[in-house]
């Protein structure tokens, strides 16, 4: 279990990852995801978490140059989007990304969603297909670590069949009244590390009275706890606020820790706060329209 936030995870291939990342899910390109970005960084953030479908990638890069800290000092993570997917787009896509941030690799790319069989019969072939062009970017050094988001164990268990390098990530909705114990036990059982989007869930779940009650046993805010809930199984939250003194106090998870007792029963709240978004429901055109 990571100590401090300093602390890192290490994937299957021995890249070592912040164990704390910066997410900018929903962060409006522009002014402001370049200042929240520029600000995570100065407050100690050196993992930070973006997508093409963001919209912001271009914001996120100009938040990391103006930081002024060195690029091999931070671990810089994007996706990949739906509308890009088969070996070649996948290419160009990894390219377009990088011009968009203004760097010359990435330390983490993500497939953003799986093609599902709900979309189209031959969904295997082009989930292959598509981390065929993974893995030529990560062989030529344009990325330094590959994975998946939103992957559920047969997706997974398709595409070990048919690759050459197995997923190093599987970043999914994770946070207490969401757990997704399948998910994260397949996971860890095949050596993937477990990234989680959205750990503070949503409004519902910082508004619990149930879980302010254990928060506040240890002197936290639920958000804290959210976040500790998260590093106490042994998954990377990647929590977003565009306020300086939230994006702070989501660093200040290191000085308490949540019984097993309190764990236990975190673990078995009912659900909570799930933004709704199951993979094989293809909710991607509904989040990103």
């Amino acid at each position: 279990m990571f100590e401090k936030f300093t602390d890192t995870a290490v994937v299957s291939n021995g890249v070592k990852m912040p164990c704390i990342g910066y997410g900018t899910w929903q962060t409006p390109d522009g002014e402001t995801a370049k200042n929240c970005v520029k600000t995570a960084i100065e407050l100690g953030y050196r993992h930070i978490d973006t997508a093409a479908a963001y919209g912001n990638e271009a914001s996120v890069g100009e938040g990391i140059r103006e930081s002024g800290v060195k690029r091999d000092e931070l671990f810089i993570a994007t996706k990949h989007w739906i509308s890009e997917r088969g070996y070649e787009k996948t290419i160009k896509a990894v390219e377009d990304s990088l011009t968009r941030l203004g760097l010359d690799y990435l330390d983490l790319y993500l497939i953003h969603w799986p093609m599902v069989q709900k979309i189209n019969e031959n969904w295997e072939e082009i989930n292959a297909d598509t981390w065929r062009g993974f893995e030529k970017m990560y062989k030529d050094g344009k990325i330094r670590a590959i994975g998946v988001s939103n992957f559920l164990p047969h997706h997974l268990e398709s595409l070990k069949k048919n690759s050459t390098i197995a997923p190093m990530v599987n970043q999914i909705e994770f946070h207490p009244g969401y757990s997704q114990k399948e998910v994260v036990d397949y996971c860890k059982k095949e050596g993937i590390l477990v990234q989680a989007w959205s750990p503070l869930g949503s409004g519902a779940v910082l508004k619990d009275e149930f879980l302010a009650g254990i928060a506040a046993k240890y002197n936290k805010s639920v958000a804290q706890l959210c976040i500790r809930y998260a590093i106490q199984n042994d998954i990377v939250p990647l929590p977003k606020s565009t306020n300086a003194e939230r994006i702070a106090d989501n660093m200040k998870v290191f000085d308490f820790s949540i019984s097993a007792e309190d764990m236990e029963k975190i673990a078995n709240m009912d659900v909570l706060g799930y933004s709704g978004f199951y993979p094989d429901d293809a909710p991607a055109d509904v989040l990103y329209g």
